[in-house]
């Protein structure tokens, strides 16, 4: 899945000249908490959002600091917060440093680049001009369109075809000890037995396999063994 996929290309924007009244209005208007800031080309020159304006003097939230540490935070900070919590133009207060992505980027580099950076929306971008805009929700409506509720996947001939789907599943998964794993499957209905070595692995195996298409019920008899002692911890969940 690409960014052209999921992302809304009906995108709105606010001119980097425009004032910060303006930009707080479109952002109320729109019931949106961030805008790319356009120059006079058209071109994205940075973003603003809701938390450009939680520091203003306006309603007494800007920085306040002693004077020892106005002294450890240097001039240049100062001035720097004076204008973002001071500015009129939207280009004094707009993140400059945007992390923009083009329309065939994947989705999962996406979602990195939210989380590395905590942003709640990408702007998608074709050279310099804004044409879409990827947020969370965007994601969350691209995984909706991938959980079961469509066509649905291909059910299994025979019990032997859903255990081998079911354990190459399991094979597939760094973390689970395979060997230490068995599998039967009667009519659908699958057990798990063996051993694991984290007592997380037995909520992880059980999904694995209940995600498997054709599989009607999962019952656990995994055994927790401490690995360093090998004495048994917990016995099969209820």
């Amino acid at each position: 899945m690409k960014a052209s996929d999921i992302m809304e290309k009906s995108v709105i924007t606010v001119g980097s000249d425009a004032g910060v009244s303006e930009a707080v209005r479109v952002m109320l208007q729109h019931k949106i908490s961030g805008l790319p800031v356009i120059d006079a080309k058209g071109e994205l020159v940075g973003i603003v959002t809701e938390g450009d304006f939680l520091r203003r003097t306006e309603t007494g939230t800007e920085v306040q600091r002693t004077r020892w540490l106005q002294l450890l935070a240097g001039t240049g900070r100062l001035a720097d917060e004076y204008v973002r919590s001071h500015g009129r133009k939207v280009a004094e207060v707009m993140t400059t440093d945007v992390a923009a992505v083009s329309e065939d980027t994947e989705l999962s580099a996406i979602v990195g680049i939210m989380e590395k950076r905590r942003i709640k929306r990408v702007p998608v971008v074709r050279g310099r001009k804004v044409v879409g805009m990827v947020t969370r929700a965007d994601v969350l409506r691209g995984f909706a369109r991938t959980i079961p509720g469509g066509a649905p996947a291909e059910a299994p001939k025979s019990d032997l075809e859903l255990r081998n789907r079911i354990v190459a599943e399991i094979d597939r998964l760094p973390w689970a000890a395979r060997n230490a794993i068995s599998v039967t499957v009667k009519n659908g209905e699958v057990d798990l037995q063996g051993a694991i070595f984290n007592v997380k692995e037995r909520d992880a195996l059980r999904v694995a396999a209940e995600n498997v298409p054709g599989v009607k019920a999962v019952r656990d008899h995994l055994v927790w063994v401490e690995p360093m002692s090998g004495m048994t911890l917990d016995v099969s969940a209820p």
